[in-house]
């Protein structure tokens, strides 16, 4: 799956350390399917060569608005009409007080002024030290860049070259790929509150013992990840597994089904859908033990009592917010045989608009999944993909269910 696949970036360097990091994101669009031209500043150039920057994105770099290679010297407009988004990665404190002002006194500044702002979105990635970045004139700058219709991303914290730990980093090439994809996603939950469950819960038999599930929780993070790609606030309630935490989603680490349910029941008020992605244990020892339970030599099994957990889901769809309509509902069903008959018999005990079943067996561990959407009236399947391209498909087809499609 190439998430760019037909889309042209420029992407824009000015002066600063930064630019060593352009020439991984320069790479990682080019995989990810885009084509790449290159625009760097004078600045930039005494950070990383344009040879580089030619060799990484396959195409000359441009540098001077006097370039020759255009027939009509006008490098600043058909470069730009050519774009799909102009990146500037990294933007420096001077571009962006620059590009407020309008001034245009070099390519790239003329090209991100003469660009159709319609049609040519720019999207800023700034870096710089954390003094420049909390000055009064910069946070200044950024507001009014984005009041006037750029999109500028985040910055990074942690230590910089100058040898200070701070707010000012430009993100890391992986993150700034990430936002770039999500930019172009359509954002068909565009203010809506996002609440999604994923992984398994832990069971306490001792103190080092449990009972617990296969599942990954990788479903349940690619929904949380398409869910904010499609413009939504989410928060993710995740069990005990070890998967990186998607851009910008809010996450909750829990770890028995009980803690999951308290931290489901604490956000599920400020929610309008919710998604219990999450393979909840049904049932759990009566009592865990203080101490590691040892072998007495008899060859008996220690006796365990059970009882049943909360059932999340059910309690979050029998509230008063959701049978009243402003919380959305769905259910997952992770079943070893008989998935239809079983998904319809689970939408309909838990009181959910849409139960989304699936074989556990087939999927727990894997990077795809094959789903069936089951409602009141119908059932539909969503074939064998990666985990991501389903989840974008569940959201659109959650979105269009609310009237809120794209």
């Amino acid at each position: 799956m190439n998430d760019l696949a037909g889309k042209h970036i420029v992407l824009g360097l000015t002066g600063g350390i930064a630019c060593y990091k352009a020439a991984e994101l320069c790479r990682a669009l080019v995989k990810e399917g885009a084509t790449v031209q290159v625009v760097m500043t004078e600045a930039a150039g005494q950070f990383i060569t344009p040879v580089t920057m030619q060799a990484l994105s396959n195409r000359s770099v441009y540098g001077s608005q006097w370039d020759a290679r255009e027939a009509n010297n006008m490098a600043h407009i058909n470069l730009s009409r050519e774009a799909d988004a102009i990146l500037i990665a990294p933007c420096s404190a001077d571009f962006m007080a620059k590009l407020l002002h309008g001034r245009a006194d070099e390519l790239l500044s003329l090209m991100c002024l003469a660009r159709p702002i319609a049609e040519v979105p720019l999207l800023i990635a700034p870096a710089m030290n954390r003094e420049m970045w909390a000055h009064p004139a910069t946070q200044r700058n950024v507001a009014q860049l984005k009041a006037d219709g750029a999109h500028v991303f985040d910055v990074g914290s942690g230590e910089q070259a100058c040898g200070e730990v701070g707010d000012g980093r430009m993100l890391e090439p992986d993150e700034l790929l990430a936002e770039v994809v999500a930019f172009f996603q359509p954002k068909s939950l565009l203010g809506q509150r996002v609440l999604v469950t994923a992984g398994p819960t832990y069971e306490a038999i001792d103190p080092v013992r449990g009972i617990t599930n296969l599942s990954s929780g990788k479903m349940g993070f690619a929904i949380a990840r398409a869910a904010h790609e499609a413009g939504a606030e989410v928060t993710l309630v995740a069990g005990p597994v070890h998967l990186a935490t998607p851009r910008g989603v809010r996450r909750i680490d829990v770890k028995s089904a009980q803690n999951m349910h308290q931290a489901v029941m604490e956000q599920a008020p400020d929610a309008t859908i919710f998604i219990a992605t999450a393979a909840v244990a049904d049932w759990r020892p009566a009592s865990a033990a203080e101490q590691k339970i040892k072998k007495d030599g008899t060859g008996q099994a220690p006796a365990l009592a059970f009882v049943e957990n909360p059932d999340i889901l059910a309690g979050v769809a029998q509230s008063e917010r959701a049978r009243g309509g402003a919380l959305y509902c769905v259910g997952f069903a992770a079943e070893s045989h008989d998935l239809l008959a079983n998904a319809q018999v689970k939408r309909a005990r838990k009181g959910v608009p849409l139960l989304v079943g699936n074989i556990g067996p087939a999927t727990f561990g894997q990077d795809d999944n094959a789903l069936l959407l089951v409602d009141e009236h119908r059932a539909v399947e969503l074939p064998r993909a990666d985990k991501l391209t389903l989840a974008r498909q569940l959201v659109a087809e959650i979105a269009r269910r609310l009237g809120h499609a794209a």
